[in-house]
């Protein structure tokens, strides 16, 4: 099953859910006004609608994550990928590095990466 696409302000409400759940949703409530500036009713829209996606649950008031931090960005890079780069991991990374200087321990960091992944 594909993971719930999670819009930029969602995303924001997310990363305070992930760093805080489980939560009350009126706790939930309060650090949604003081670091997003949102009025309880934004909060509890938020949260109705990203239940509805599969993304978190509130049950008995007590709010937490389906779908983890790892995997939310999993999913954007991957829809980025395939948007920007036609699903090309070699055309992701050519780009990147056209526009970074990558310094030796980024390269062995790379070479490393792809040796584990190729399974030596």
């Amino acid at each position: 099953m594909a993971t719930p696409k999670i819009h930029e302000s969602e995303y924001r409400f997310c990363e305070i859910l992930w760093a805080n759940e489980p939560v009350n949703s009126t706790e939930l409530v309060g650090l949604c006004k003081e670091k997003l500036g949102w009025s309880k009713a934004t909060t509890y829209t938020v949260i109705r609608r990203l239940c509805q996606r599969g993304v978190c649950r509130n049950e008995n008031t007590i709010v937490t994550s389906i779908i983890s931090k790892e995997e939310a960005e999993v999913s954007e890079i991957d829809e980025l990928m395939e948007k920007k780069f036609g699903g090309s991991l070699p055309a992701f990374i050519a780009a990147f590095a056209r526009h970074e200087k990558l310094s030796d321990k980024d390269i062995a960091e790379l070479e490393a990466l792809i040796r584990a992944k190729k399974g030596e």
